[in-house]
């Protein structure tokens, strides 16, 4: 994934109304009445935005006589997790450990 993909992928899904039809399409594929329905976006809102994930490469899409079926690219989204992931330090196989103050002990931020 280029740097220029990873971008345009966290631009797409950091917009309130993008982020609602992902929510949508978790677990299933559905056709843009099913999404309106799911979401309450309303059209032509909801056609503009699927528009910018497909073009972001977010979604998929399979086309049935007049019916366009929408789905999340998984392998995509994973991209996108581990890369996100490693800024901070993380991978898909190692979980960060978050540190526990003590109790009674004054608590300083970290700067580092």
């Amino acid at each position: 994934m280029t740097d220029d993909e990873l971008v345009d992928a966290l631009k797409a899904l950091a917009h309130p109304v993008r982020l609602r039809i992902m929510r949508a399409l978790t677990g299933a594929e559905r056709n843009v009445g099913e999404i309106d329905e799911a979401s309450g976006i309303g059209q032509p809102i909801l056609s503009q935005q699927l528009a910018v994930l497909r073009n972001a490469g977010l979604v998929k899409t399979r086309k049935d006589a007049k019916l366009v079926y929408y789905r999340i690219d998984d392998s995509m989204l994973a991209k996108v997790a581990s890369a996100a992931g490693q800024l901070g330090g993380l991978s898909a196989t190692s979980v960060r450990q978050s540190r526990h103050p003590a109790p009674g002990v004054a608590n300083f931020a970290r700067l580092g």
